[in-house]
């Protein structure tokens, strides 16, 4: 079909989504943007966020820690760490957090002075806390 395009969603673990779509909403580094079919061939890095799908079906979200998206006549995104958002519950979402937490604190012990990596590792925790806010959990604020 003319009004849609082939996507795949993988992780290092599995393959979350093989399907024809009509839009994809990224969380991309350098800002939010909406992949349809025709876009401009481009490759983008991910920032934590949610990922949502629009099929013939309906819509599906994935919460996502980070990765590449690369758009051409297919769409094919490359997760650190993808899950369903159904899958995310409290316990899941504050283990995601704690992990951005961790992180942050081993960036921090080993980029002493070097403001760069630290920052980077600020916004990721920042981007991570946020995800709670968008899908209606407690947001988690770690102390840094």
């Amino acid at each position: 079909m003319a009004d849609t395009m082939q996507f795949d969603l993988v992780s290092p673990e599995r393959s979350l989504l093989s399907t024809q779509v009509k839009s994809v909403q990224i969380p991309g580094a350098d800002g939010d943007m909406t992949a349809m079919p025709n876009h401009a061939p481009t490759i983008t890095t991910l920032r934590p966020g949610i990922l949502k799908v629009e099929t013939e079906s309906g819509v599906q979200e994935f919460v996502v820690t980070g990765g590449f998206a690369e758009i051409g006549e297919s769409l094919s995104v490359l997760a650190e760490k993808a899950l369903p958002r159904a899958d995310v519950d409290q316990a899941a979402y504050e283990a995601l957090v704690d992990e951005a937490h961790a992180v942050y604190k081993k960036t921090k012990e080993t980029f002493v002075n070097e403001p760069g990596p630290v920052d980077d590792a600020v916004k990721m925790l920042q981007d991570m806390v946020a995800i709670g806010t968008h899908i209606g959990l407690d947001p988690k604020q770690p102390s840094l």
